[in-house]
């Protein structure tokens, strides 16, 4: 999880993890140096993509955090994705990031010129520390996980796709899930994107809705691809749908560790 800006130096407390969060917390703007730093660190040790959009442009854009160095007050970011993003860099335009990790909403602006360069032999961007970030605790939605025995069969589909993204739901919440696809899907999809059919084979039949790519990260060393999605104009009989699966999730898995000896 994130670092919360009351919580630094302290421990955290324990909580039960089938539990609803108390729900969206209003957004803080972190100013302090250390608090920054500590949750852009998190966005960087776990990988989590960052979204970037350019003033008065409709387009998305997608990075990474390579490195936070405080002592000469920068960021580096990963080459971008689709790699044309560039140029409006070239050009000095402002832009916003938005990244996410277990419900927490974290975004800063670059107003400031951003140095086009290499680090370890790869294309990257200095960026300077930004001096404030917004942060939003968002989630109030328990995301159940699923085991291996319990797998279930998706399919990805709509008009932004040749043919249709078959494989298998990791995890799943009120709001969104995430998935595992075999070999390399990173080239097919695109953050940002909405795709019109996404399709479950839930226990008590298919759930069939839009979602919203959230992001693509493909693993070479395993050959498969994970995405993040989120429900996209969810309806009511589908979220009744979402709901009572992770309810059922969540059940097993009280009954597994109740049965589970000490």
């Amino acid at each position: 999880m994130l670092v919360s800006p009351h919580l630094l130096g302290e421990f955290w407390t324990v909580s039960n993890p089938f539990l609803e969060d108390d729900g969206p917390q209003p957004p803080k703007a972190l100013k302090a140096p250390v608090e920054i730093a500590a949750n852009l660190r998190q966005l960087q040790q776990d990988h989590d993509p960052l979204f970037i959009t350019f003033h008065e442009r409709s387009q998305h854009f997608q990075s990474y955090l390579i490195e936070v160095d405080r002592e000469k007050n920068r960021l580096i970011l990963d080459e971008m994705i689709p790699s044309d993003g560039e140029r409006f860099l070239q050009n000095g335009e402002p832009f916003r990031v938005e990244a996410f990790h277990d419900g927490v909403r974290i975004a800063w602006e670059c107003l400031q010129t951003v140095k086009i360069t290499e680090h370890q032999g790869a294309r990257c961007y200095f960026s300077p520390m930004p001096k404030e970030v917004h942060y939003h605790q968002r989630r109030n939605a328990y995301r159940a996980p699923l085991k291996q025995s319990e797998q279930v069969q998706v399919e990805l589909a709509g008009n932004k796709l040749r043919t249709p993204i078959k494989g298998q739901l990791l995890d799943i919440s009120a709001t969104g899930c995430k998935l595992r696809l075999p070999g390399d899907a990173s080239h097919s999809l695109q953050a940002g994107q909405v795709y019109e059919r996404f399709t479950a084979q839930l226990p008590f039949g298919a759930l069939t809705l839009a979602v919203e790519l959230r992001h693509v990260k493909y693993e070479e060393n395993l050959d498969t691809t994970f995405i993040g999605m989120r429900f996209y104009r969810i309806g009511g009989l589908e979220q009744r749908q979402v709901e009572r699966f992770v309810y059922q999730l969540q059940r097993e898995a009280r009954r597994f560790d109740n049965d589970d000896p000490l």
